[in-house]
């Protein structure tokens, strides 16, 4: 079964490194062995960072089908989505396994299993 992990953290906290230090690789090279590990299990689908909230824009759209568009994310939160993994597994508790292994100190991950994605049988191997 799939499931989508949502990390959630504070980026007003998030440390000011630039991408070519050393600090940065540091940083980074955590991120890739966990994707490595997660491929090597065949537990890996997909996964992506977010640029910060400053960079979004939000689409509402309303009932009476009027729409409006506004710079930043949909609500001011504590902490934002910073970024997801979809990743196979066998269930809730392996899926919780894999979240605790991000590398993100402190932060919030949302588990939750992928209800429907029109390339997959719900509940069966990926297509």
């Amino acid at each position: 079964m799939e499931y989508m992990i949502l990390h959630y953290t504070d980026e007003s906290q998030a440390p000011d490194i630039a991408p070519g230090t050393p600090e940065f690789e540091q940083m980074m090279s955590e991120w890739m062995a966990l994707n490595q590990e997660l491929i090597e299990a065949g537990a890996y689908v997909v996964g992506a960072g977010l640029a910060p909230t400053a960079a979004a824009t939000t689409l509402s759209k309303a009932a009476d089908g009027s729409e409006s568009i506004t710079d930043g994310p949909y609500a001011e939160t504590k902490e934002q989505l910073g970024g997801f993994y979809i990743v196979e597994a066998p269930d809730l508790d392996a899926a919780m396994a894999i979240a605790r292994k991000i590398p993100i100190p402190v932060g919030s991950f949302e588990v939750r299993p992928v209800g429907f994605r029109p390339d997959i049988t719900i509940g069966g191997p990926r297509g």
